[in-house]
This record gives C-alpha cells, structure tokens and sequence, in this order.
C-alpha cells in the first residue's frame, strides 16, 4: 500500500481513537455535532488561491465535549491544474479549548491536510499544530507550526522543510448581525536553496464585512498578498482579490 494512503488511514484511525474519548467523555458532559456548507467564489488560504482565483465548494462536519474537546473533518474542492494536480483536500483536525476566564479561551489544536484525487506527481501531504488565544470570540492570535512544509520556489518542487505562521483575526459587531473583519498574517518559510536564502517568506491580510442571520452566513473581503508569496508558492497569489462566500451552518 502507497505510503500516502497508510498516513491517511493513519490520522482517520486517530479521529476515531479520539472520537472514542470524546463519546466517553461524553458520558459525563455534553456532546453537541455540527458542521456548515459553503460555497465560495475564490478558495484563498494564507494569501494564495487553491482554487486558482475561481469558485469552490466547501464543507465540515464536528463534534464537541462540554469540557472543551473537539474533532473533525473539512473539505474542499481545489483546481486540479495546480501543484501537485489533485481534486480535493481534507483536512482532519483535533483539539481542546481552555477557558481562561469570561472574556479569554486559549486552543491547542492538531490538523492533518491531505491533497486527494486526480493525479498527483507528488504529494504534499503536510501536518501541523497550532496554539490560539482568543478574546471574546472577536479577537484571536495564532500562532502554528508546519514540520514538514512542501517548499517550492515558482513552480520547482524543492523539498520540504519546517515553516511558521503567525496570524491575527478579528470580527467587530456593528448592527444586528453584521460585523467587519479583518486579518493579517505571516508564513515564515526555511529551507530554501542557495541563491535564494532571502526569500524566507511573505505577509498576507484581509478587510471585509459579514452577516449573520440564524444559520446563515454571508461574507465579502478584499484581500492584499505579498509579491514573495508568487516565488514561494505553486499557487496564485490573492493579492488584490475580491472574494465572497455564503455558509449553512447545522
């Protein structure tokens, strides 16, 4: 059996291991299931476009404890012309949410992406893990950890290699269900080749406005990327882009 597909099954073995712990947790604490639909007109994550500046269908399923534990799956179509040709990616996380108090909740979190379908010259499965603190669910600073980023120079596969981000996200109440938000962010990359050592990453952000009513969930952004992002990543850079998405949640 391919290497990729052992991990695969590897991390779904893990969700079930934990979703066990989270049942028997249960036993003594509430359990509540959920996830959201989505459709957007462009699939940016961390500055670049996954689904190649066009629209994508998205999805997540979850569970969670009363005491703070949570796992999951999420999902989403991607363009199968970019770096490394695949169909779709999924993404299986675990964590736990502490309260600090009422206003502070800080997460420490797990997830596991993973490139599907079409026909892949390589994959570029990659893990990481994650720690967040947040203020009132308006405020939230994350920092995360990426031990074995694929690392690309344009479009030249280089290898992997650790890589960081530090993000910061907001959202502001201004009337009746409708918020701003807002987001800045770095990815810190390491182990670029010679001649290129100074191409060690790039900033990223958004602007925008939300609204929610019940399970709906309408959002616009606009979105700045920077240029080194073009040379670090086999993807489109969202700089300048405008992006919608409407979200079901259940």
């Amino acid at each position: 059996m391919p290497r990729r597909a052992l991990r695969l099954r590897f991390s779904l073995a893990l969700l079930l291991l934990a979703s066990q712990g989270v049942l028997a947790q249960g036993l003594t604490s509430e359990l509540t299931f959920g996830g959201d639909l989505a459709v957007t007109s462009n699939y940016i994550y961390r500055g670049v476009s996954s689904s190649n500046n066009a629209a994508a269908l998205q999805g997540d399923l979850h569970v969670s404890s009363s005491g703070g534990t949570f796992l999951g799956i999420w999902g989403s179509t991607r363009d199968s012309n970019l770096e490394p040709y695949n169909d779709y990616e999924l993404v299986i996380y675990l964590g736990h949410r502490f309260d600090l108090s009422s206003a502070w909740s800080a997460t420490l979190a797990g997830r596991a992406h993973y490139l599907l379908g079409g026909q892949p010259e390589v994959s570029d499965d990659y893990q990481e893990i994650s720690a967040a603190l947040t203020w009132l669910d308006a405020l939230t600073f994350s920092v995360t950890a990426i031990p074995n980023a694929p690392r690309y120079w344009f479009y030249d596969r280089l290898s992997r290699a650790p890589a960081f981000v530090g993000e910061v996200s907001a959202q502001w109440l201004l009337y009746k269900g409708l918020f701003v938000t807002g987001g800045a962010g770095y990815y810190h990359v390491t182990g670029t080749g010679p001649g290129i050592e100074a191409a060690n990453g790039y900033a990223y952000g958004n602007v925008g406005l939300a609204w929610e009513h019940r399970h709906w969930r309408i959002e616009v952004g606009y979105y700045l990327t920077g240029d080194m992002a073009r040379k670090l990543m086999p993807y489109p850079s969202a700089d300048e882009r405008v992006a919608g998405s409407v979200i079901w949640r259940f």
